[in-house]
């Protein structure tokens, strides 16, 4: 009998526990990630650790899932704080469909004056 100290992370994972090739040396253990399988001899034969590929899948598609969601609050968090920052137009009227400034008027149909207009925003947007 051996004393191992392991560290624990509380992550959802595919895995409940990650192994180095210190581990798989000492245990002398063979991975296998394609099967899910690890192998290792034992006081009575080969021990086999595997699971299934339904698990895993589930296990992946809650990895993802997670990540969607963690990735979404900091967007989250970064417009907020961007939208705090930007200064409301009180010049613009609340209910007002027209544009506040930077947009010309081009005629749809140049043969006919008289008919619909076309409004072409003139601000450039940058990244």
């Amino acid at each position: 009998m051996e004393t191992l100290t392991f560290e624990v992370v509380g992550f959802h994972g595919t895995y409940h526990a990650i192994l180095g090739c210190p581990c798989y040396m000492k245990f002398m253990a063979v991975p296998n990630y394609t099967y899910l399988k690890l192998k290792m001899p034992g006081p009575r034969g080969v021990i086999i650790v595997d699971t299934s590929f339904q698990r895993a899948y589930e296990c992946e598609v809650e990895c993802c899932e997670h990540t969607v969601a963690i990735v979404a609050s900091t967007e989250l968090v970064a417009i907020q704080e961007r939208t705090a920052e930007e200064p409301l137009d009180s010049k613009r009227p609340a209910r007002s469909f027209e544009p506040a400034e930077g947009v010309k008027e081009i005629p749809v149909d140049p043969s006919n004056p008289d008919g619909k207009l076309l409004r072409i925003s003139t601000i450039v947007f940058s990244k």
